[in-house]
């Protein structure tokens, strides 16, 4: 027994297209979900629906539930939300996140779909992954309390981070970026704000900068705002671009360090004791705080995908995150 299902591809650079999908029937110990909400990464799902994975990091960026190889077709995505109709008795009914890409509706292992908790509306849940990647961002960087911190580029991985970031008792928190605008959803998060082009002269040195902007201009302000012995935490992803940075001021006499921190593994700090799941899971709990309905900016249809995504890719449709909706799938 099998049902349709209908699922977002990325046929070649730039351009994208909605294919049908023949759905089997659960097995012992699966689920079948259908798809209420999917998120659109604006980072590293922008930049493979560019083209610009480099050969070598094809087997790094597959995604868990990715179909097809890189280049081109694939089926990317990872900000899934939906409820379980078919599987286990105590899922049933339920309302889960997944990592799976833009599709009405899809069949996986029951561990691999989180419960999300009652008091976090299935929209906001969209951020599991996102706030998952913070998660493991803060495990890397370990801030301390009283700590001086910029986070450098406002877009959904920045701003998960500096909204955690907020919550350290004695913290200075301030988001760092190029817009304007972001200073409003600096003040949704409860953190400070500065413009790139005024961060130097307004933010003091800093005990520890996160960067999360994807440009060499914002891991440059990022070392340029640290003080002596300070780190700057790297969770940009950068495809195929090349990163320039100049190095003959304080980065050798302040001992300046640069680390970089990836969701692909539970970071180092934590990995004895905690599993993926359990950070996916601490990640959904953490979305109990409204304040995060700041990073939703917008939402369409599943079926306007192929026209949205291009949109969202050159910037011409702004958003931090982008909710894609499913109706009755």
């Amino acid at each position: 027994m099998s049902s349709a299902a209908r699922a977002f591809w990325l046929v070649k650079p730039s351009v994208g297209e909605i294919r049908p999908v023949e759905l089997r029937a659960p097995r012992p110990g699966e689920v079948l979900v259908r798809t209420l909400y999917s998120g659109v990464s604006r980072g590293t799902e922008t930049l493979v629906f560019r083209g610009r994975v480099p050969a070598s990091q094809y087997a790094a960026m597959r995604a868990p539930f990715q179909a097809g190889d890189f280049p081109w077709p694939v089926k990317y995505g990872y900000l899934s939300v939906g409820m379980v109709e078919d599987g286990p008795s105590h899922l049933l009914g339920r309302t889960v996140f997944s990592l799976f890409p833009h599709q009405t509706g899809y069949v996986v292992p029951a561990d691999a779909v989180v419960l999300v908790p009652d008091d976090v509306p299935p929209v906001r849940a969209v951020l599991a992954g996102t706030v998952e990647t913070a998660v493991n961002a803060l495990w890397d960087a370990a801030p301390l309390l009283g700590d001086r911190v910029a986070v450098v580029g406002a877009g959904m991985v920045g701003c998960c981070v500096a909204r955690l970031l907020g919550r350290i008792p004695g913290a200075r928190v301030t988001l760092v970026d190029v817009a304007p605008s972001r200073a409003d959803v600096a003040a949704a998060l409860g953190v400070h704000f500065a413009l790139a082009s005024q961060a130097s002269e307004t933010i003091e040195g800093c005990d520890l900068v996160v960067h999360a902007s994807a440009t060499s201009a914002g891991l440059q302000l990022s070392l340029d705002l640290l003080a002596a012995e300070g780190t700057v935490i790297e969770l940009s992803w950068y495809g195929d671009g090349e990163v320039r940075l100049a190095l003959g001021g304080s980065f050798h006499s302040g001992r300046l360090g640069i680390r970089a921190s990836q969701v692909g593994e539970v970071a180092a700090a934590r990995r004895s004791r905690r599993t993926p799941s359990d950070r996916v899971r601490l990640a959904l709990d953490l979305l109990r705080d409204p304040a995060f309905d700041a990073l939703i900016t917008g939402e369409s249809p599943f079926e306007d995908l192929p026209v949205v995504m291009p949109r969202l890719a050159d910037g011409s449709l702004p958003a931090l995150c982008h909710v894609i909706t499913y109706g009755e799938g």
